[in-house]
C-alpha cells in the first residue's frame, strides 16, 4: 500500500514530496513527479511482497503512468541515495530491495494511510491546544514546525496557536517539539470550548476546509467509476489502482480529520473515503497478480 513519506533521517513523517505546505497550497491531484510516483509502487507491491524487483519491472509500470525511462532511472537512483533502496546486479540487470530504513517508512505509512478515513468515533467536545512559537528569524524552523504540525491534523487559527479536536495526539506533538528542540518554549492545555465564541469559528480559522472538500471532489471525479469508466484488464488495472493510491495518499495531510460535529452537512471525504476503499477492494487481486506477472518475468 502507498504512504505518505518522510526524510529517512527525521523521526515524524513529512508530507509527500508533491503536497501543499499547511496552508494547501499544493499541486494539483494529476501533477505528479517521477520520484512519488515510485514511492507509492514501492509501497502498494515491493512493500507487501518482500521480494526484490528487477529494474525492468518498475519502468514497465512508471512507463505506464506516463514517466520517461530516463526519469523513473533517476527516481531510482534517489531513492537509493537517500536510504530507502539498495540494489544488486545479475550480469548485466539490477534488481532493489527496500532498506530497513526503506521497510519501517513504508510500513508506518501504510498503517497510516489504510487507517485514514474510517469513521470517527464520538467526540467528547475536548480541544488540544497548542502554544508553540518561532522566531521570524528562523524561517525554516517555523516551516518545518508547520509542516509537522499540520502533518498531525493541526490547524492554526493565530500565530502561534495550534489547535485540534483530538486530545489523544498530544504524545505526536511532544515528539515533534522535542525533534525540533521547541518544547521548552511551548505549552500545551485541554479543555472544553468556553462561552465565549463559537467552536464553528475555530474550525473556520484554522482549517480551509473548502480547499479540502474541493480536492475530494476531484477525487470522486476522477475515479467515480460512473463518470471514469473501468481500467483495462490487466496491466491497465494495475496502473488505475497506483493512480488511486497516489491521489490517495495526499489526504491525510490536507484532512485533519475533524469530528463529524465540526464537519459541513453532506462531507464529501466520507464518499472519497468509501470509494477509495470499494475501488481497492476491487482491483487489489488483479492489480498484484499483474504486478507479480511484471515482477516475476524475464
Amino acid at each position: 500500500m502507498a504512504t505518505p513519506f518522510r526524510d529517512p533521517a527525521s523521526t515524524e513523517p513529512d508530507p509527500p514530496d508533491d503536497a501543499a505546505d499547511p496552508a494547501l497550497r499544493r499541486r494539483e491531484l494529476g501533477q505528479t513527479s517521477a520520484r512519488s510516483l515510485l514511492l507509492t509502487v514501492l509501497g502498494e507491491f515491493v512493500l507487501p511482497s518482500g521480494e526484490p524487483v528487477w529494474t525492468r519491472a518498475l519502468l514497465e509500470v512508471l512507463g505506464g503512468l506516463g514517466v520517461e525511462s530516463k526519469s523513473a532511472r533517476q527516481a531510482l537512483a534517489r531513492t537509493a541515495g537517500e536510504g530507502l533502496l539498495s540494489s544488486d546486479r545479475a550480469g548485466r540487470r539490477v534488481r532493489w530491495s527496500l532498506t530497513a530504513s526503506g521497510h519501517r517508512l513504508l510500513s508506518d505509512g501504510a498503517a497510516r494511510i489504510y487507517a485514514f478515513g474510517r469513521p470517527a468515533t464520538g467526540w467528547d467536545g475536548r480541544w488540544l491546544v497548542l502554544l508553540a512559537s518561532v522566531p521570524e528569524s528562523r524561517r525554516r524552523l517555523r516551516h518545518r514546525l508547520r509542516t509537522r504540525l499540520a502533518w498531525a491534523g493541526l490547524g492554526s487559527p493565530a500565530p502561534g496557536v495550534w489547535v485540534s479536536p483530538d486530545p489523544g495526539k498530544e504524545p505526536q506533538v511532544t515528539a515533534v517539539l522535542d525533534e525540533l528542540d521547541l518544547r521548552g518554549m511551548s505549552s500545551s492545555f485541554i479543555g472544553h470550548y468556553g462561552g465565549i465564541g463559537r467552536p464553528a469559528d475555530v474550525v473556520e480559522q484554522a482549517w480551509d476546509l473548502d480547499r479540502v472538500e474541493q480536492a475530494y471532489q476531484e477525487f470522486l471525479d476522477e475515479f467515480d467509476p460512473d463518470l471514469s469508466g473501468g481500467p483495462a484488464p490487466g496491466q491497465g488495472v494495475l496502473t488505475r489502482q497506483v493512480q488511486l493510491v497516489h491521489a490517495w495518499r495526499r489526504f491525510p495531510f490536507l484532512d485533519p480529520e475533524l469530528p463529524a460535529e465540526l464537519l459541513p452537512d453532506r462531507w464529501a471525504g466520507a464518499r472519497a473515503a468509501e470509494l477509495f476503499s470499494t475501488l481497492h477492494a476491487r482491483w487489489d487481486a488483479e492489480a498484484r497478480a499483474a504486478w507479480a506477472a511484471l515482477a516475476t518475468g524475464p
